[in-house]
This record gives C-alpha cells, sequence and structure tokens, in this order.
C-alpha cells in the first residue's frame, strides 16, 4: 500500500537534489571551513555561497545577517534570550497565545526566573491576532516582541510587517518564528522590518538538524553557544557544512517553485476542503481562510475521538497529525484551537492535513473517498456520543 504523506508542517521529505547537494561534504570535500590549507579552503568558500543563497532567499541585505543554527528551536531560544538582555531597564516580552512551544516555553522560563514580564495576546476564532490587545501591552517597558509569521497548525498568517512597526514605536526590537513561512511565502526583509527571524531546513524540503537565525545588521548579538569564532563570534562550534549545503540548496528549489507550488497547491487543499464539507457533517475547518498557508487544512469534526481518526487514517496509508509534532503526545486538546475558542466538542477532532509539492490530485480524492467512513467510526467511539447514547435517569 502507498502511503500518502500529509504531514509536510511537521517535516518534509528531503529533496533528492537536496540531497545531491549534500553528497560531497561527506567525502569529497570534508575540510573543516576554519582551516586556512587546501583541503579547508575550498569548504569555506562552499560555506559563504550558501550564506548567499540564504541570503538572496530571506531577501536581506546582508550575508552576515545569516547566522547558521541547529534548527528553529535553537533560533527561537537565541533570539529570545538575546533580545530580552538587550532591553537594559526593559523587561517586557510580547508574545502571541499561539506560538510554538519553542517559544512558549522559553517565555515561560524566563518570567520563572524573574528575567521577564510576559504579555501573552489572545486570537480571534479565526486566530488573527487582537491588535487591540497588542497595541495596549507595548509600551516603554517593552524590551521584544516576538509573534510567529505563519502558525503551524491552522496556516493562519500574521501581518508581522505592521506588528514590526509598532513594536519599532514602542523603542522594542521584534522577532518572528518564520518556520512555517519559509518556502511558503515570498519572503523580503528589505521590506518588512523585523529585527530577528527563525527559520528550519527541514520544512521546506531541506535536511534536519539544520536552522537560521537572521539578525538585522547592526545588532550587537551576545552568542548564546560559546567556543570558538565561528559564525563571526556569534556561535561557537565547528559549522554542520553538509546541513548547510542542504538547505541553501532547499532555499533555492523553494524560491523557484514557490509560484507554481502556491497555485497548484492551494488548488488541491480548496479542493479537499470543499469535498469533506460537503460530505461530512458538522466539520468545520479552522484558520483565516482568506489569509492562510496554501498548504494547510485543520478540520475539527464534531463529536469525534481525534486519535481514531488518525489510527484509522494510518491503517488506510494516510500520515496525518492532531497539530504541532512538539505536542502530538499530548491528549490535552490543542493550545492554539483553545485559544481560538473552539468547542470542547470540535477541538478532540480537529486534524490537520498539510500538503508538499510531492501530493497529487489523486491523493485527495482517495482521501475524500475514505475519510467520511472513518469519521463515522471516530464519532461512536468519541465520549461524546457515548455520553449522548446513555439513559437519562430522571429523579422522583
Amino acid at each position: 500500500m502507498a502511503i500518502v504523506y500529509l504531514d509536510n508542517n511537521a517535516t518534509t521529505r528531503t529533496d533528492p537534489e537536496v540531497v545531491t547537494a549534500m553528497l560531497p561534504f561527506f567525502s569529497e570535500h570534508y575540510g573543516n571551513p576554519s582551516s586556512t590549507h587546501m583541503v579547508g579552503e575550498p569548504v569555506s568558500a562552499a560555506l559563504r555561497a550558501a550564506r548567499k543563497s540564504v541570503q538572496a532567499f530571506l531577501g536581506a541585505a546582508a550575508e552576515q545577517e545569516i547566522l547558521f543554527t541547529s534548527g528553529g528551536t535553537e533560533a527561537n531560544n537565541a533570539a529570545l534570550h538575546w533580545g530580552l538582555a538587550q532591553g537594559g531597564e526593559r523587561n517586557e516580552l510580547i508574545i502571541s497565545a499561539v506560538e510554538h512551544p519553542a517559544i512558549l516555553s522559553v517565555a515561560e522560563a524566563l518570567e520563572k526566573e524573574g528575567r521577564a514580564k510576559v504579555h501573552v495576546i489572545g486570537v480571534d476564532r479565526r486566530g488573527r491576532l487582537d491588535r487591540d490587545a497588542y497595541r495596549r501591552a507595548l509600551g516603554p517597558a517593552t524590551a521584544l516582541v516576538s509573534i510567529m509569521w505563519a502558525n503551524n497548525e491552522t496556516g493562519t498568517i500574521f501581518p508581522v510587517a505592521q506588528l514590526a512597526e509598532m513594536a519599532h514605536e514602542a523603542g522594542a526590537l521584534f522577532h518572528t518564528d518564520a518556520v512555517q513561512a519559509a518556502g511558503k511565502i515570498a519572503i523580503d526583509l528589505k521590506a518588512v522590518p523585523v529585527d530577528m527571524l527563525s527559520l528550519s531546513g527541514h520544512k521546506f524540503h531541506g535536511p534536519k538538524g539544520i536552522g537560521v537565525l537572521y539578525l538585522r545588521k547592526g545588532l550587537k548579538f551576545r552568542p548564546l553557544l560559546r567556543g570558538g569564532h565561528q559564525e563571526r563570534g556569534r556561535r561557537g562550534g565547528t559549522e554542520n557544512v553538509p546541513a548547510i549545503m542542504g538547505l541553501a540548496r532547499a532555499a533555492e528549489l523553494a524560491s523557484d517553485r514557490l509560484c507554481e507550488e502556491q497555485v497548484r497547491l492551494s488548488a488541491l487543499r480548496d479542493q479537499f476542503e470543499s469535498a469533506v464539507l460537503a460530505n461530512i457533517a458538522d466539520c468545520v475547518v479552522n484558520g483565516d481562510a482568506e489569509n492562510r498557508l496554501f498548504n494547510t487544512s485543520n478540520i475539527a469534526f464534531d463529536c469525534a475521538e481525534g486519535e481514531v481518526i488518525l489510527i484509522e487514517l494510518n491503517r488506510a496509508g494516510f500520515a496525518c497529525s492532531s497539530g504541532s509534532a512538539c505536542t502530538s503526545g499530548s491528549t490535552e486538546p490543542s493550545h492554539v484551537l483553545k485559544a481560538m475558542g473552539v468547542s470542547f466538542t470540535a477541538a478532540p477532532g480537529a486534524i490537520r492535513f498539510s500538503f508538499s509539492r510531492e501530493n497529487t490530485e489523486a491523493d485527495v480524492i482517495r482521501l475524500v473517498e475514505i475519510l467520511p467512513t472513518i469519521i463515522d467510526k471516530a464519532r461512536a467511539a468519541s465520549l461524546f456520543a457515548k455520553r449522548a447514547a446513555s439513559p437519562v435517569v430522571g429523579v422522583g
């Protein structure tokens, strides 16, 4: 049975062209880029070329604005720790209620340690930030704002350009977690005034274990990892050159294919959602329909057991998820859906279907054919259905 992979917001398959770009740097070009001899120099040159590719991918003004990390989590941690430390007497951090755990958990720890007062801004039922609450939270004590570019569960896109401008007007730095946006939204950091941005290669068909922290030129960054002069003294440790080469090639491919994928996958997603809504009662698409990632569909099936849905989908050859891969082990409803006010009967049955360039119309047709039966089974297993079927005992 062929597997249909629809969990691309968790990770993507590494593109064969990316693997090809990486292979020589495991064997043929194995030198340390910090070495000045004939084995290290070609690797150093390749590293500079890769940095320029990522610079172009982000529309950054200078190559020195690109800092390679081990992934989005490290980039987010570094941004929050450093950004807050720059505030001087300012000690307030603003985040949204729907951030990834790599932001939420850091913010919680900083507050517990007494290093920050954290303002958590809510969202509406479509996952859009409460602009009025955000405006009220900004003030003379705000050191840093960290708002994601696009939500990993619903695909809702945030207006980071405007939010960054508002933060700057209050004298604060602005960071965005763009892990889900990179490769799915055209990013031009010459036009969008963020100070810091995080991304991760494995979200757009690059390798795992490699990411980027963009640092706007002029910021005096203090490294999270010390131990060497690498990355212009901003991150100690020998660079993961094969993964960096893969990230750079993935960025090039994502840029080249973005327009084509946006048109094709948004049509595929819309075809899928229309068929589901027409054939399955009592379900709703979560997120901002007008401003959403083109590959992401989060559908809540009312009074259905989400774990049963995923198990049955897996048996049928479909790999999907209930939300963030970093919290998928939890039986609790998603913090994102809670923040959006999704009902307690619908949230447990919410499933995320995230498409990639490798998905086809045949995948959607097959999925739509089997999904109604799976939802019926999941509703029969639901506690809500069992409660409704229980006899009501009167009190005489």
